[in-house]
């Protein structure tokens, strides 16, 4: 799967996506709100799972640049619905990329597949996640109070839903 916008390329991983998704998984900016920062081998094991994933897909801008990630995970218990998520580098961050990428997959998504309905997992405190969903027209439909811990503090975790208009 090959998505294209204007500014955009997302494609499937390749082997040569290494450096710049382990830069990505271990920076301190984008995984304040994801997790912890895991070892090399832990993220080797992600990435080897994320180049496995035909619905795992980097983010590059028109020059090839990779700008971050996004994927879609189809429930095995309900195959009409999928969780999205994404990351973006801390140097692409503000620019739309993230509600750019986050578009096509919802369109795909709704178009070429019997998914009708998308969920999304954020912190509360990750405010410009929060304003790419509802830009999108996703709602918060739970608060999870105090449910995700990341290094000793417990956050709450919101869940947004955007359902396929008929």
């Amino acid at each position: 799967m090959i998505l294209s916008t204007p500014r955009l390329t997302l494609s499937p991983f390749t082997e040569a996506d290494w450096p710049f998704f382990l830069a990505l998984r271990q920076s301190p900016d984008i995984m304040r709100f994801m997790g912890s920062i895991a070892s090399e081998f832990d993220v080797q094991t992600l990435f080897t799972g994320r180049l496995n994933d035909k619905h795992a897909l980097i983010i590059r801008d028109k020059t090839g640049e990779a700008l971050g990630d996004v994927g879609l995970q189809i429930s095995t218990q309900n195959a009409q619905e999928a969780d999205v998520g994404y990351s973006i580098a801390p140097f692409a961050q503000g620019k739309g990329y993230a509600s750019e990428a986050l578009t096509a997959v919802r369109d795909y998504t709704f178009h070429h597949t019997g998914v009708t309905a998308l969920n999304a997992w954020v912190l509360a405190e990750n405010l410009g996640s929060v304003r790419v969903l509802e830009k999108l027209g996703f709602r918060r439909v739970q608060v999870l109070e105090k449910a995700f811990s990341l290094n000793g503090v417990a956050y709450d975790d919101w869940v947004y839903r955007l359902e396929k208009e008929a």
